[in-house]
């Protein structure tokens, strides 16, 4: 409920309540408007929390020196800092870490997903002792918290991650997709083209639906997830090589060029 308490999502939150107390929503990519709230509240603030970059949101990238600005002022008023990299780390924006690209160092980071590199369910929270101290012996536990296996599968993934250079892959596949994306895709249907490495968007214009455009894309062998109606996020393996990045763009731009086309004959 807590996690569901921190969204903006109606999708998240609908249905669910009540809501725990306590959260304010502060604009994304606005440090002005952070500092305003920890300047005004920061002796009642435990924390600031945001995702180095927006996934659900659409994949919004904050600007450069955000997340340096993030822990400049969460420094300032003794405010702890919490980057969500649930989607962003383990080497999906081309670092190890999103917050990699800024050399930043949050207080605590929260991982998932892509620990284990999806071969089993595993998410941790990293942060230094003098943090994680304060949670005594038997004060906080989970049923299947730490297990073995778990923690080896997510060890030897890590390797995988590191040994095979993934991060340093996404980075140039990532550099590499969002060229061909922008150099062939008709201006008619795609109106942005964001992200870094591989974890990327393309907003559509309000014409086409991004859901019927990915089922679409799904008939013809790829999967991407819409959201929110007029974005389409793309995020592939971390092991994708140059040919096959080609024949997904080959599979995007057929797929935009034929919606245009049966939109053009409506």
């Amino acid at each position: 409920m807590a996690a569901i308490s921190a969204s903006t999502d109606p999708s998240s939150y609908k249905g669910f309540g009540p809501f725990m107390p306590g959260f304010d929503i502060i604009p994304y990519n606005d440090l002005d408007a952070l500092e305003r709230k920890l300047a005004e509240e920061s002796d009642q603030i435990a924390a600031y929390m945001c995702e180095p970059i927006q996934g659900e949101a659409g994949v919004v990238v904050p600007n450069e020196g955000y997340l340096k600005g993030v822990r400049e002022l969460c420094t300032k008023y003794n405010v702890l800092w919490i980057a969500d990299e649930v989607q962003t780390g383990i080497g999906r924006t081309g670092r190890m870490l999103c917050v990699d690209h800024e050399n930043v160092r949050p207080d605590l980071i929260c991982l998932g997903k892509a620990i284990s590199g999806g071969v089993y369910p595993v998410s941790g929270v990293v942060a230094d002792d003098e943090i994680m101290l304060t949670i005594k012996p038997g004060e906080h536990g989970s049923t299947y918290g730490g297990n073995p296996l778990g923690m080896k599968v997510a060890l030897t993934a890590m390797k995988v991650v590191v040994e095979e250079n993934l991060s340093e892959n996404a980075e140039k596949m990532g550099k590499l997709f969002r060229q061909l994306l922008r150099e062939r895709l008709p201006k008619d249907v795609a109106i942005g083209i964001r992200g870094k490495g591989l974890l990327n968007a393309v907003i559509i214009r309000e014409d086409f639906d991004a859901w019927q455009m990915c089922l679409q894309m799904r008939d013809r062998g790829l999967l991407a997830k819409p959201t929110h109606g007029d974005k389409i996020r793309f995020a592939p393996p971390l092991i994708i090589n140059e040919q096959q990045l080609n024949e997904c763009v080959d599979i995007i731009v057929d797929t935009m060029e034929s919606m245009l086309k049966q939109h053009r004959q409506k």
